[in-house]
């Protein structure tokens, strides 16, 4: 499979298109994302697992970005959303309402009732006062609302446990203990209709026998609602197929669907997935610029224009992101990330250097690489930050007032500007010095 990012003559490309050449239109720091990445990615799911008929509902929290989420619609993904915004961002980007879900552990009534209107698939229910409010909230409207049990089947990811949420001590899901008291009383209220079972036990997940372990531990369970007459459609496996953030790193979507289907198909149910990073974390890449290159008697550091808030998954996850310059004579032409990537550090020679990559913000967490071998790079260069299409800008604030960065979209020969950079006027906007502005507007 080609990558998204690719060298060529010592140069950087998406697609067809240098990076150089957006940057020069747009500025930096900005993302740039390959729309095919993102396509072949919901195709390749599609075919490993085509022997359950999956429905793939992307994760939208991952990246956002209606450009994208208009391309994967085309392409005949679903959506897996956790709020209304994202429902609402969804159907936007031309989403069918049927092919939408609905997760999360804090559900409010409005946001309920906002999606029973849209008509989506269903929701995927995480506690038993969950379980009552969607039921008080389709009583309402008097109608049915279509249901998932979200299991917790115990099992560890072995992810960072930040992004671990199927183990006893997360806050995610239902025990199967008490998910067998929630299908009693799935069957005294009137307006709900089980039609799945869930489960979801974390991201950038490598090993894949994890996924398949717990398909096993929620078998039983699926049997018993059986024999209760719940007509049960679904099983959603959830998401978290890992990707490579280094060279040659990454599991093929094929070893986790060799040991997952069987199980699937055991149950006789249809399969959603709720992939994101594995669409989106490839596909997507930080274009900045170096600021300045300051030494100190004990380091030396690139400080780049772009910061923390524009992508934080190094700070609050000690996240690996490969770094290079988006231009470097002497690279053999090849893939970013792949196996035989140009990017090993292990022939630069004298021409390395150790640097800790750092942003402009105020904190010292504010940084993309700690002690990072690299090329020797000089004031005005373009630095590349791989790996940053999942939990980049989705995750992106406007700490220390700091505008978001722009978002470019590429196909092919061609790209387009999909997100404007903020201004300063953007940050301000809603804001009121005074009570009286209020009134008066």
């Amino acid at each position: 499979m080609t990558e998204a990012f690719h060298y060529k003559g010592g140069e950087l490309f998406c697609e067809n298109v240098p990076v150089a050449k957006i940057a020069a239109r747009v500025g930096t720091p900005v993302y740039i994302y390959s729309q095919d990445h993102f396509v072949r990615q919901v195709q390749a799911i599609k075919d490993a697992f085509r022997d359950v008929q999956p429905l793939v509902c992307y994760a939208v929290k991952s990246s956002s970005n209606l450009g994208l989420l208009r391309s994967m619609a085309l392409a005949g993904a679903g959506f897996d959303t956790v709020s209304r915004g994202e429902i609402y961002r969804a159907l936007r980007a031309g989403a069918e309402p049927g092919t939408i879900v609905f997760a999360g552990i804090g559900k409010q009534a409005e946001e309920i009732e906002y999606a029973l209107e849209q008509g989506i698939l269903m929701f995927n229910v995480e506690s038993e006062p969950e379980l009552e409010l969607i039921s008080k909230v389709a009583a309402k409207r008097k109608t049915e609302a279509p249901i998932a049990l979200r299991i917790n089947p115990d099992v560890d990811p072995q992810t960072h446990k930040y992004i671990s949420t199927g183990k006893s001590e997360n806050k995610f899901g239902i025990d199967l203990k008490r998910a067998e008291e929630c299908l009693k009383r799935i069957r005294e209220l009137k307006n709900l209709r089980l039609r799945g079972i869930h489960i979801h036990i974390g991201s950038q997940i490598l090993k894949n026998d994890r996924h398949a372990e717990a398909i096993d531990r929620v078998l039983p369970f699926i049997e018993k609602a059986r024999k209760m007459d719940f007509p049960l459609e679904y099983i959603n496996v959830g998401g978290g197929f890992g990707i490579a953030y280094d060279v040659g790193q990454g599991t093929p979507i094929e070893d986790f669907a060799k040991l997952m289907v069987p199980l699937i198909q055991k149950t006789g149910l249809k399969m959603i997935s709720e992939p994101g990073r594995f669409i989106s974390g490839n596909g997507g890449l930080l274009l900045t610029q170096v600021v300045y290159v300051k030494k100190s008697t004990d380091k030396d550091f690139l400080i780049v224009d772009a910061a923390m808030n524009d992508l934080i998954r190094p700070t609050i996850y000690q996240a690996f992101h490969k770094i290079w310059p988006a231009r470097h004579p002497g690279l053999k032409d090849g893939g970013a990330l792949g196996s035989d990537s140009p990017l090993r550090d292990g022939n630069l020679g004298d021409k390395a250097a150790v640097y800790d990559v750092v942003g402009p913000i105020c904190e010292s967490g504010d940084y993309f690489a700690l002690g990072r071998k690299l090329p020797r790079m000089n004031e005005g260069e373009l630095v590349a930050v791989f790996s940053a299409g999942a939990y980049g800008q989705s995750m992106a604030s406007n700490y220390n007032t700091r505008g978001r960065a722009a978002e470019v979209i590429v196909h092919g020969s061609e790209y387009w500007v999909a997100r404007d950079r903020e201004t300063v006027e953007d940050l301000i906007r809603g804001e009121r010095l005074t009570p009286r502005e209020v009134f008066q507007g």
